[in-house]
């Protein structure tokens, strides 16, 4: 066993994945599982039935006290005044130099407690990035990181639901799209069901204690089986989002993009005061010099992070950042930043595939409607 794989996490499902023949891979610091039968097998189970994916690995942190709100106001970029008891928010935290701390789920369960799931690679950074906000701001308030103590298990899928509520006395049709409940799921107490996930295909996302955790997972399993569930690996957790557009941290966007490059105005407000507001609010009314585009390939060759984009002249007008073959459309699609006149849906541009110039087309996002 190399130093390497003896550092790494094991979440609370480790022995599951390695019993269900899971093949293994690091990532963010976790032997985590990035595939059971196959990438497509396990893709297409979520658009079409139910897939299990756990996703231990990320990190909540609790905002409790009175300036609670304040500080997460602060700290995001979205609106969090509109946010109400039992209800989530997709966000992005701004850093002092234009990019992004990261992007992250704000749960609201009350005007004093929130919490915050963040990125398992960027769990340190979080902590400390809002640590010193609530510092330098003085806000009154407690931040404790609960991450080793809760696993997250997402149940996908159109059939989801169905599964779900073979397990819990809540009314699992009653909670709208980016909202979520506490209640008892399977026999574990004080589970978080929320009507969110990473997939596109609907579905719920269950926090778990880590000590309930297996006992979830089985039962999920078990019921399932009449459903088809699937679990499935980081693998296929990747086709899901990128046929959906949906950004991934460290790829689409970082420290040195902004909110308004990536195209997530939707969740940029400047109703109230964050970090380093000015400066992605002037964005917004001058303009991008780069923008965070769709494209499907032309020819045959799948794109992947960092693969140049050119004009016909073949000139650098961007770069990818995300890229594969799509299971459900069965053709190579990407996504990628290039200067805005090229941006417009319908654009011919090129990506450098090894040696060969291939031409791919701008396209609307979602790839996948």
């Amino acid at each position: 066993m190399s130093s390497e794989t003896q550092d790494l996490k094991r979440t609370a499902l480790y022995q599951k994945h390695l019993d269900l023949g899971a093949k293994m891979v690091p990532f963010a610091g976790y032997d985590m599982p990035v595939q059971y039968k196959g990438l497509k097998e396990e893709h297409m189970a979520v658009r079409n039935g139910v897939g299990l994916f756990d996703v231990s690995h990320m990190g909540e942190f609790v905002v409790r006290g009175k300036d609670a709100e304040a500080l997460v106001a602060w700290i995001c970029s979205n609106d969090i005044s509109k946010v109400i008891d039992m209800q989530a928010q997709y966000n992005c935290m701004p850093n002092e130099d234009g990019g992004i701390v990261d992007d992250l789920i704000v749960y609201r369960w009350n005007a004093t407690e929130y919490y915050l799931v963040v990125n398992a690679s960027n769990i340190e950074k979080d902590w400390n990035w809002i640590v010193k906000q609530k510092e330098s701001k003085g806000f009154n308030c407690e931040i404790e990181n609960i991450s080793d103590q809760l696993s997250l298990v997402a149940v996908q899928g159109p059939k989801a639901p169905e599964l779900v509520q073979r397990l819990t006395a809540v009314n699992v049709s009653e909670i709208p799209f980016y909202h979520y409940r506490a209640g008892s799921v399977a026999g574990a107490d004080d589970v978080f069901i929320s009507n969110t996930g990473y997939t596109g295909s609907g579905g719920f996302e269950l926090y778990v204690w880590n000590k309930d955790v297996e006992k979830v997972w089985d039962a999920l399993m078990e019921q399932g089986v009449e459903l088809g569930v699937t679990p499935c690996g980081l693998g296929a957790r990747d086709t899901l989002r990128l046929e959906k557009g949906y950004c991934l941290y460290g790829n689409d966007i970082d420290d040195t993009t902004s909110p308004i490059e990536a195209g997530l105005s939707w969740i940029t407000k400047f109703s109230e005061p964050f970090v380093h507001m000015d400066y992605h609010q002037q964005l917004k009314e001058n303009g991008v010099s780069r923008k965070l585009i769709g494209f499907e390939m032309l020819e045959r060759g799948i794109p992947r992070q960092h693969y140049e984009l050119v004009d016909e002249n073949g000139e650098f007008i961007g770069e990818v950042t995300s890229g594969t073959q799509s299971p459900s459309l069965e053709k190579a699609i990407g996504m990628g930043y290039v200067k805005p006149e090229y941006a417009k849906a319908g654009s011919e541009i090129y990506v450098q595939i090894r040696n060969k110039t291939l031409k791919a087309q701008v396209v609307k996002m979602p790839f996948l409607k």
